[in-house]
């Protein structure tokens, strides 16, 4: 097999379908990796991340592969490879990581110190995360394979499963990961800022993880039609109400245990008004006002260094105006960072292959072909309520 095709950012709101190279077991660098894999891709999801990119939030040079959700079937491993045999169906955490350094020994894998040469973490197409060409294409190369894969013991009920499978290589974990850093538990009251599919899934994970109310906020109200239907608790962020006092009209008093922020850097005012309008530091300013005192913030929530299409200057290099005197001042505790999916994955698999939890149908799965990334594209950064996943080999239907 010589040919392949990917998905390409081509410049400010633009993607296309293109030919590209076939993977080789090669880093970006061009050395040879014997540790590595040739991956058949069976499902690769459009992410909120990916938008970022496609809008002209970051960096991003145009050409760039995008996809870092990833899932796979084994058609090609190189000789160190020890773990994996071909015809394997594996699921590819977003973060590339060595296994080997101190920081994913000590299962910090999305700050990986090996895999990337500017900064710490690495990540498949993705700006700024090592060159790691993306997974929205025919097949993608994986290193570190017998690290970093985790194969579906069970290739047939797998595939009967892959539309909550797919989930594993970032949303799934990236909730669980912000309502695991956020202290839920059994009995917690829990506010999820985002109605999108990462805020989705981490409202599944608090129930998972045994949180009484869960409550879902966005300043989209189409957004929030799908988590009232499924039994969530919402409020309206475009309503002139404070979401404290829409708190209030839910529990009977202004504050949650435990608060996620799965809206990220291009976050939106509140009310009417504010809805319209960027104000980057809204969600963690929120969260801080109706978080209890000594109650923790998850921020599995998108933020960067860099942002040239940040409102101002201060912004566009990552500095937000974060009342950091009130979360002092209530002993909050707050967890940043890229989510290390393979501190929860295998977990989450037992949980989907055993019917704890039904991602799917949580965060409105639509499969679409590879040829029609761009609509797909299109119509999640229009604010469709669904989790866009691309089936570029027809292996869904």
């Amino acid at each position: 097999m010589t040919s392949n095709r990917g998905v390409a950012y081509i410049g400010q709101g633009k993607v296309e379908v293109q030919n590209i190279p076939y993977p080789k077991l090669e880093d970006p660098r061009g050395r040879r990796i014997d540790h590595g894999v040739i991956l058949k891709v069976v499902s690769t999801n459009i992410c909120g991340s990916d938008q970022h990119m496609v809008r002209g939030r970051t960096t991003a040079e145009e050409g760039l592969i995008l996809g870092h959700e990833i899932t796979g079937e084994v058609i090609e491993a190189g000789k160190d490879v020890e773990m994996l045999k071909i015809g394997d169906l594996v699921s590819v955490p977003f973060n590339v990581a060595c296994g080997r350094c101190r920081t994913c020994k000590e299962q910090h894998t999305g700050v990986c110190l090996t895999v990337n040469p500017s900064r710490a973490g690495g990540a498949y197409g993705y700006v700024d995360m090592g060159g790691w060409v993306g997974g929205q294409a025919e097949f993608v190369m994986v290193p570190y394979a017998d690290f970093n894969l985790l194969r579906f013991p069970d290739k047939d009920q797998a595939m009967s499963k892959i539309r909550d499978l797919t989930c594993l290589s970032d949303i799934l974990p990236t909730g669980y990961h912000g309502a695991v850093t956020a202290g839920v538990g059994p009995g917690s009251t829990v506010y999820v800022a985002g109605a999108g599919p990462v805020g989705l899934a981490a409202a599944a994970s608090a129930r998972l993880l045994g949180a009484a109310v869960v409550i879902i906020g966005d300043v989209n109200p189409v957004r929030l039609e799908h988590p009232k239907r499924l039994g969530y608790e919402t409020v309206d962020l475009s309503l002139d109400v404070s979401l404290a006092d829409q708190i209030t009209q839910i529990l009977g008093e202004p504050e949650v245990d435990s608060a996620v922020d799965a809206v990220g850097f291009e976050a939106r005012g509140h009310g009417h008004a504010g809805a319209q309008e960027e104000a980057p530091a809204t969600v963690l300013n929120s969260l801080m006002e109706v978080t209890r005192a000594a109650g923790r913030i998850g921020i599995p929530g998108l933020y960067v260094t860099d942002d040239p299409g940040a409102a101002d200057s201060a912004a566009r290099k990552g500095a937000l105006s974060v009342r950091f005197g009130l979360g002092w001042a209530k002993s909050h505790s707050f967890f940043t960072g890229q989510t290390p999916v393979m501190k929860y994955n295998r977990a989450l698999m037992q949980a989907i292959l055993w019917d704890r939890i039904k991602i799917a149908e949580t965060v409105g799965v639509e499969v679409i072909s590879l040829d029609e990334a761009p609509k797909g594209y299109a119509e999640f950064d229009s604010g469709a309520p669904k989790k866009i996943v691309i089936d570029p080999h027809g292996m869904l239907a």
